[in-house]
């Protein structure tokens, strides 16, 4: 059946696609985002902790990721979410936080299992949205153009419909015996978790979730350290444009060249922020050790770079020193300047400055 994006795509093809898509130039642009991916990697082991800023990082990936879906928030309000027991949380922080929750979710998950199915997409699609939706029962779901409000895409109907490809979609994620280039696999499964749409909200941050997840399944990347979302955001038309012409005119090609290279420049990006917190981190640690040698540690120094917002309890925590000290030396940091504070409820929050600036940016 012809593809009319009026009515349900319940004709969506199975996978594997019935075209040879490890064409000359999709090779070529694997090679570079395979070598950009294996530095970001190692940018990573060389911090003291590899986990040392991964809360910062996806934090920044689950706004972006949301922002695509038209929830905005600041990245004051979500560092200090983070970071205090006194604030109240909007529902906009409460959406992108669960996001992350999501993603952490799914990385514990398939460290354990080795693999992702229909389960997995529905946990990680009711933590982001906080409910017990499930896949999609009922008709009607159509996707619109927000300036026109014309219909751009009309997703799979039927519970059952929905359920097969989504069982398709499975088979084709955990074939081991398929020798398709990974990256090529990640850019197909992307298209067509994007085409079934099987929930009622919440299926774009599912998707991308899912990249992150398939990369580290084949050993792509060992830690959730990549923000696609960025990518997407900057280059939305060209995104969408890709995606249509594969359900209109089979166009795979253009699609997959597409996501090869939003992997490839994310993974450069990523691999350039650590490098610059690195040197942050080592420079802070130079002069804390120059102008206050009694209180420096390579503990504190890295407390300071957890997030960029921190308090007497982080320390405590820590076992760096006890409350009073602790407040002592977080005082001490933002006399000279590293630190700057502010009061939140009965808290008071720490800034790293130049560490925030950077994950801004």
């Amino acid at each position: 059946m012809k593809f009319n994006k009026n009515k349900p795509y319940n004709s969506l093809p199975l996978l594997p696609p019935k075209k040879d898509l490890e064409t000359k130039e999709v090779l070529k642009k694997v090679i570079l985002a395979r070598e950009a991916l294996g530095k970001l990697v190692a940018s990573n082991k060389r911090l003291p902790n590899e986990y040392l800023f991964i809360n910062s990082i996806i934090i920044q990936e689950a706004k972006q990721s949301s922002e695509i879906e038209n929830i905005v928030t600041t990245n004051d309000e979500l560092y200090q979410s983070l970071s205090s027991n006194d604030l109240q949380i909007t529902p906009e922080v409460k959406e992108v936080l669960a996001y992350s929750k999501a993603l952490w979710k799914g990385y514990n998950d398939i460290k354990k299992k080795g693999f992702l199915n229909t389960n997995s997409f529905i946990e990680i699609a009711s933590i982001i949205k906080g409910d017990k939706g499930g896949i999609r029962k009922l008709s009607g779901t159509k996707l619109m153009n927000p300036i026109t409000n014309k219909v751009i895409y009309t997703p799979p109907e039927g519970e059952n419909v929905i359920r097969e490809k989504l069982k398709n979609l499975e088979n084709f994620i955990n074939d081991k015996k398929d020798s398709l280039e990974p990256l090529i696999k990640m850019a197909i499964i992307h298209y067509q978790f994007e085409s079934i749409h099987p929930f009622y909200d919440g299926n774009g941050r599912t998707g991308r979730i899912l990249n992150i997840l398939y990369l580290i399944l084949n050993d792509l990347l060992d830690k959730p350290i990549l923000y696609l979302s960025q990518y997407i955001i900057e280059n939305k038309n060209n995104y969408y444009k890709n995606l249509r012409l594969v359900s209109e005119k089979g166009d795979w090609e253009s699609w997959v060249l597409f996501v090869i290279e939003a992997v490839k420049e994310t993974a450069k990006y990523t691999e350039q922020k650590i490098n610059k917190i690195i040197n942050l981190m080592n420079s802070t640690g130079e002069r804390i050790n120059k102008e206050l040698p009694t209180i420096y540690s390579q503990e504190l120094v890295e407390i300071l770079f957890q997030l960029p917002y921190t308090k007497r309890k982080f320390l405590v925590k820590a076992k760096i020193a006890q409350k009073k000290t602790a407040g002592k030396y977080l005082n001490q940091l933002e006399k000279i300047g590293i630190l700057k504070s502010t009061k939140k409820g009965r808290e008071k929050l720490y800034l790293n400055k130049r560490f925030y600036q950077l994950l801004k940016k």
